[in-house]
């Protein structure tokens, strides 16, 4: 009798979780990613390191992060990669407690206290 060999895809955290309350920066595993963040409380990223994003800009994938701006060429110039208006997420951004979003980062930093979760994936 041949056995079946069952594809799993990781993209949606079922590779672990990391809880932080604290300043310093969290990075995933090698070779992994943070695919999600729960805030559990209103939290402020760093604006340099708080979310880097794992970015492809030629493959036409880009997220959101800090310091570095996702799909951001000027409005009615997008490509079939990449689209039009994007910004930097900004100091001043406050996610609310039970927000939760979803890309691709690489690492998390808090201006100050927050707390959350963030979720690893492929």
């Amino acid at each position: 009798m041949a056995y079946k060999h069952n594809t799993v895809e990781y993209g949606f955290g079922q590779m672990g979780s990391v809880f932080n309350n604290t300043v310093s920066a969290i990075t995933p595993p090698t070779g992994r990613v943070f695919v999600a963040i729960t805030f559990l409380t209103d939290t402020t990223l760093n604006t340099t390191n708080g979310l880097v994003a794992d970015n492809h800009a030629t493959e036409g994938i880009e997220y959101a992060g800090t310091g570095t701006a996702a799909h951001n060429l000027s409005v009615d110039s997008e490509t079939n990669v990449s689209g039009g208006g994007g910004k930097a997420i900004e100091t001043a951004t406050i996610f609310p407690r039970g927000v939760t979003i979803y890309g691709r980062w690489t690492k998390i930093t808090t201006v100050s206290s927050g707390q959350y979760i963030a979720y690893i994936g492929d």
